[in-house]
């Protein structure tokens, strides 16, 4: 909008270059009037748009074409106050400029209007000021500063009210802003932060192009085995209402919380779920894998594949061995809670024999094939509990057959009780004269090196599990002790263990007995 001074006679309008500034009329009702009056134009009131030029006011303001241009100031005090200024006003740029001498005569004009002016506004206080600055000088110094900075503040907001500043000041001349290339820049910049998240959050396409990741994160090889595991799993997940987290994300914190032991708090804050959501999707997805993916991952291997995936170490000396069995613990939390009397009544057993401390594990009997895989892994029972009374009642024994050979790195004393199914016990060592049962169960004295090939053989299976999946290693937490399902005798951590032997078969890692 192109503005032009409202006073009679002056035809000044904003032109570039000129540093003339237009200023609308003040908001404050008694200075607009008094404004309205300086102008003095009859039956005229002024609009939104109405502007007065700064060559009606006498500050010490002077741009070069206007050498007697003011600029308005809010202090009541000021001559500026209140336009005064009402000459013939001086031509625009464009017109013919004036004489010289017709120059000096306005010029004098105006200062002796100020003069005037500056007189009427302090004749009336003259006397007060003059007498409150001799009682009380203090007062009168601090009053001074006050008035200062009162002007200066109204100065200041004056200059943001104002809609007609110089054109230098309206950044004419600033360079222009390539909208293009700022638009360009934050693309890159969002897309380079998309990418950053994606890598640190965990779903299925920061897994899927990064192997070491989902080992440490699953345990499983790469992303494949996973993707595998995925699908086998996925059908059996339809029933399972969580609308905060998809199937994938299921699968993957249960395998992070048996992989990395994480607590449920922690792995609750890294999916955005609650600690009660989480906790029931943990124990449905281990139901789910150890009643769908146990079964398929392990498994007793018929006598044909034995024989025809047999190790050297052994197919001289033992060509009928069908497993090689050991036992391992797993320390818990107390109380533990089963789901049966006879777990509670070996629980109450007699403490006269000084076993303690086997009170506060869960032992295990576990079966390695010579190919390295686990092909049995059974229920778990209180330490205190013999070797011989977990073979016997973990259903291990009907998985022999007649002829087949059980291999041991020391005493079970279950000898008899494999003979009874017409298999044979051997145990590797390097002594004669063990311990034994029958002609036909008795220990086989090995040589020391077989013994020692025998035992490290286990121990290198039991000691992959739990390296692979942590929380094997215990303590165990007392809700993952307690029955899953009343049909069953097995704890969640029973399942737990079972799923872990499972997920180790389906690694590339195996340790075949050499």
């Amino acid at each position: 909008m192109v503005h032009t001074c409202v006073v009679t006679g002056c035809r000044n309008r904003r032109t570039p270059g000129t540093g003339l500034s237009f200023y609308r009329f003040p908001r404050d009702p008694d200075r607009k009037q008094r404004w309205i009056e300086a102008v003095n134009r009859e039956g005229w009131v002024p609009n939104d748009g109405s502007r007065l030029c700064s060559t009606h006011f006498i500050s010490d303001f002077s741009p070069p074409v206007f050498p007697h241009a003011g600029k308005q100031v809010k202090n009541p005090r000021s001559a500026d106050y209140v336009p005064s200024v009402f000459t013939t006003a001086p031509l625009s740029p464009e017109m013919k400029e004036p004489g010289a001498v017709e120059i000096l005569d306005k010029q004098e004009a105006r200062v002796e209007a100020a003069n005037a002016l500056l007189f009427l506004q302090g004749q009336g206080s003259t006397a007060v000021g003059e007498r409150v600055q001799e009682e009380h000088p203090e007062e009168r110094e601090q009053e001074a500063i006050v008035e200062e900075s009162a002007s200066s503040s109204l100065s200041t907001d004056d200059e943001d009210e104002d809609e007609s500043v110089s054109d230098s000041k309206k950044g004419k001349f600033d360079a222009p802003v390539n909208f293009e290339d700022i638009l360009r820049a934050l693309k890159k910049e969002n897309q380079a932060l998309r990418e950053s998240v994606e890598k640190m959050s965990l779903s299925e396409n920061s897994l899927r192009n990064d192997a070491e990741k989902v080992k440490f994160y699953t345990g499983l090889p790469n992303y494949f085995v996973l993707e595998t595991v995925m699908w086998l799993l996925a059908p059996h997940m339809d029933g399972m209402k969580n609308v905060r987290l998809s199937k994938f994300q299921q699968l993957l914190l249960t395998l992070m919380r048996l992989r990395l032991d994480l607590r449920n708090q922690d792995l609750a804050y890294r999916f955005g779920v609650k600690v009660g959501m989480l906790t029931k999707t943990v124990h449905r997805m281990v139901n789910i894998m150890s009643s769908t993916l146990v079964p398929t991952a392990v498994f007793w291997p018929s006598r044909a594949e034995l024989r025809k995936n047999l190790p050297a170490a052994l197919r001289t000396s033992h060509p009928d061995c069908a497993v090689i069995i050991d036992c391992f613990t797993v320390p818990f939390e107390e109380p533990v809670s089963r789901g049966n009397q006879h777990q509670q009544q070996q629980r109450v057993a007699p403490s006269s024999q000084g076993e303690g401390t086997s009170y506060n594990v869960l032992k295990y009997l576990i079966g390695v094939a010579p190919q390295g895989v686990v092909t049995f892994v059974s229920r778990g029972v209180l330490g205190n509990v013999s070797d011989k009374t977990l073979a016997e009642g973990c259903g291990f024994l009907c998985k022999l057959l007649p002829g087949d050979v059980v291999l041991a790195a020391r005493n079970l004393d279950i000898a008899d009780s494999v003979a009874a199914r017409g298999a044979l016990f051997k145990i590797a060592c390097s002594h004669q004269g063990e311990a034994s049962g029958s002609s036909e169960g008795s220990p086989l004295a090995d040589s020391s090196s077989e013994a020692v090939s025998v035992q490290r053989h286990v121990e290198r299976v039991i000691s992959m599990v739990k390296r692979r999946y942590a929380m094997l290693t215990g303590p165990v937490e007392s809700p993952f002790t307690a029955a899953s399902e009343r049909t069953s005798n097995l704890s969640t951590f029973d399942k737990i263990v079972q799923v872990a032997c499972a997920l180790n078969n389906l690694c590339i890692s195996a340790a075949p007995l050499e």
